[in-house]
């Protein structure tokens, strides 16, 4: 495999080596994200030299995730956990609709809360310091945070929309849309563009994010490693 020309053909690779390189681990021949931010990781390229170092950054008792658009080679010692297509979909223009809902930003204090509602929901991969990728928003209510959205992986010019979710007793309110459109909306005004991954099974995630004006760009392939 060669390095892919569009930055979003290979996204963990392009934003561990420029906006999000201080939450990297690993040299120039692979990079991952700090365990506790999340599981991605990527080699430069398909060479031995490369994928023993990514093998070195894969835990003795976790995962190191792929997301790649080509077909990779798996590095020495590990093993596939799980293979998965997921739809990679980019925002063409933002359709605002919907009413707006009352939202606070995130912090660090928030962080055990965003994932025990992570882990109850299941957005996709969320760990104790997720929160540190990017901006985060959420609905409270009671003082409790009952939904939320936010930021992942950030290749130069682009930032994914990630960890939308509501609690299930707060379902059908609108939460999820009117979050995805700020956090969106917050992305544009920075000058980036807007995407994000989701299942290709997802119909119902699927229709929303149509609605506000994403479209398929690439069938991406997520790869969950772990060792032999």
């Amino acid at each position: 495999m060669t390095t892919a020309f569009h930055p979003l053909d290979r996204p963990v690779w392009h934003s561990l080596t420029s906006r999000q390189a201080h939450l990297a681990l690993g040299d120039a021949r692979a990079w991952r994200f700090m365990p506790e931010v999340n599981l991605f990781g990527a080699a430069a390229e398909d060479r031995p030299e490369n994928l023993a170092a990514l093998a070195a950054l894969l835990p003795a008792d976790g995962t190191l995730g792929l997301v790649e658009a080509n077909e990779v080679a798996l590095p020495p010692g590990a093993v596939v956990r799980s293979r998965a297509i997921i739809n990679q979909m980019v925002l063409t223009s933002l359709s605002k609709a919907g009413a707006p809902v009352e939202f606070v930003p995130l912090s660090d204090a928030d962080a055990p809360e965003m994932l025990a509602l992570a882990t109850l929901t299941a957005p996709g991969p969320f760990f104790a310091q997720t929160n540190r990728l990017g901006d985060f928003i959420g609905v409270k209510q009671d003082g409790k945070l009952i939904a939320m959205a936010g930021e992942r992986m950030k290749p130069t010019g682009f930032t994914e929309v990630s960890a939308v979710c509501t609690h299930p007793d707060h379902r059908g309110q609108g939460y999820a849309r009117a979050l995805m459109q700020v956090v969106i909306e917050r992305i544009l005004a920075r000058g980036d563009a807007a995407f994000l991954h989701v299942y290709p099974g997802n119909t119902g995630a699927i229709g929303l994010y149509e609605a506000l004006g994403f479209r398929l760009r690439h069938a991406m392939t997520y790869t969950v490693l772990e060792r032999g």
